[in-house]
């Protein structure tokens, strides 16, 4: 393996901005770690066929001497929610194969237009319905520290790159722990941003009140220099904030030197007990709870009693909006046609949407449609949207007394390929700690803590802040990731078996 694919987005960064290595350099390494890997691990969908030309261009301005930005010249993997005009679009559905876009979503825009090379689009649950990557059309993708393992969900395609060394940088979305719980099960960092501080502008949409585009990557610091990229207000989602973010990198950089610790509330969620978590995540949890407050944060028992309804309201009000969002695969406006010789437009629509759309894809239209449907919106939907207000209004209150709350970031390490397909309600409470986060519409961060002591597999924690405090996780999450370090003595990752197969 190369060692350009072994360094970090900010390291290479800087040697691409000295001069000592080129854009077609690192992007020529990464393509060949994809050749050479990604026939087992299956992160990409589609690999780029121009990115040495993008990177040759970065090269050349460079010696222009242009004012480039701090990531220029550095690849990126993105997530295939994400439209984008130079490759297909598929959001991991058969009803998409081969949409070309004619515009690229905002994020991918402002990644090109910072110099970030794009490899390629990443593998994903059908339309992000998933934990486990095993949903997508095209096949599952795998963990890279054991093969036979799932790499989490629905964004297990750029958790994969990253940690597999494919890519130091991917973009991914987070609808209810799609970039988090990822990065728990694969020993890599994911912020799910404040909902509206990031663009979905040209992200397919799943549930347009939960979705959030974010950053993955294998530091805390990188995901802050993506995260100043794509972040800021866009005139195309209405949603979009029309706040001033700071500098997420710096930020980062700030908790890094360790000052943020001492005197860090950190609020344990009681309603959370070890009940229903591995043993493993539950000591690496304590552990570093133990390791914050060794160096003067301060670990607080906090009373949040809705939380643990969040994943019944989670599976009422995504569903209803999905069904509505994937209203528009009609056979006519958008995606993949199956023609019925003498058949209605019904008939066709109704052949389309049962060859394109996959099992879970289906459940979840069903499900959402019955939700909403005449009779039944106010004992579903509507009381799931009451329970959403009371977890915002959990948050707002245990917010008046502690900085950031603390969670393991799923109740597991990455179980077997297979172990819960056919099992739809084990898979949903696989985000049971991620998903209120996304009904409240705040920020939430996981980094890895450890390896479980039962398994030897990732393990993360997850951060969460009140809403516009993205930076407060960068520097908490990179404080705790310092100490960490100087604790393993190495970054997590160097002790993976990389693609060693099953254990």
């Amino acid at each position: 393996m190369s060692d350009l694919t072994r360094l970090t987005a900010a390291d290479l960064a800087g040697l691409l901005a000295s001069g000592e290595v080129s854009s077609v350099e690192a992007t020529r390494a990464h393509l060949d770690r994809i050749d050479a890997v990604d026939g087992d691990v299956h992160a990409f969908l589609h690999v780029s066929d121009h990115a040495l030309d993008v990177a040759a261009d970065i090269d050349a301005r460079r010696a222009n001497g242009q004012d480039l930005g701090p990531l220029a010249g550095v690849p990126l993997a993105i997530k295939d929610v994400l439209v984008t005009t130079d490759m297909p679009s598929t959001s991991g559905s058969r009803i998409l194969e081969g949409f070309m876009s004619p515009y690229d979503a905002t994020v991918v825009a402002r990644s090109r237009a910072a110099g970030l090379v794009p490899l390629g689009k990443t593998n994903m649950d059908e339309f992000a319905m998933g934990s486990s990557t095993e949903h997508s059309a095209y096949g599952p993708t795998r963990n890279p520290w054991d093969l036979e393992r799932i790499p989490g969900g629905s964004g297990g395609g750029s958790a994969a790159a990253v940690a597999a060394f494919e890519a130091p940088l991917a973009l991914g979305s987070d609808t209810g722990g799609s970039i988090r719980q990822p990065a728990h099960v694969t020993g890599t960092v994911g912020l799910k941003p404040t909902y509206g501080g990031v663009s979905r502008y040209g992200a397919i949409a799943l549930a347009s009140s939960l979705d959030q585009v974010g950053p993955v990557s294998r530091t805390v610091l990188d995901s802050a220099l993506l995260h100043d990229v794509i972040g800021g207000h866009d005139p195309h989602d209405s949603t979009s904030l029309t706040d001033a973010w700071p500098s997420f990198a710096d930020a980062a950089r700030e908790g890094a030197r360790g000052d943020v610790v001492k005197g860090l509330r950190v609020g344990v969620i009681r309603e959370l007990d070890d009940q229903g978590f591995q043993k493993g995540v539950s000591e690496s949890f304590r552990a570093s709870l133990d390791l914050l407050a060794a160096h003067g944060a301060e670990i607080v028992d906090i009373s949040a009693p809705h939380f643990e309804y969040g994943v019944a309201a989670y599976y009422l009000i995504l569903p209803a909006e999905a069904s509505s969002n994937l209203a528009k695969f009609d056979s006519v406006r958008f995606g993949m046609r199956v023609d019925v010789p003498g058949g209605t437009v019904e008939d066709v629509m109704a052949a389309t949407r049962e060859a394109g759309f996959g099992d879970e894809v289906k459940r979840r239209i069903i499900l959402g449609t019955y939700a909403l449907s005449a009779g039944y919106y106010d004992a579903y939907y509507g009381s799931a949207q009451k329970v959403r207000t009371l977890i915002q209004q959990d948050f707002a209150q245990v917010f008046g007394s502690v900085d950031v709350i603390a969670t393991p970031s799923a109740p597991t390490t990455a179980f077997r390929l297979g172990e819960k397909v056919d099992d739809p309600l084990q898979m949903y409470l696989n985000d049971v700690t991620t998903i209120p986060v996304n009904l409240a519409g705040v920020p939430g961060i996981s980094l890895p803590s450890g390896l479980a002591s039962d398994d030897g597999l990732p393990v993360g924690i997850q951060f969460i802040a009140p809403a516009r405090e993205d930076a407060r996780l960068y520097r908490v999450g990179a404080a705790l990731e310092a100490l960490l370090a100087d604790q393993w003595g190495a970054p997590l990752l160097d002790r993976a078996p990389i693609l060693g197969g099953a254990r």
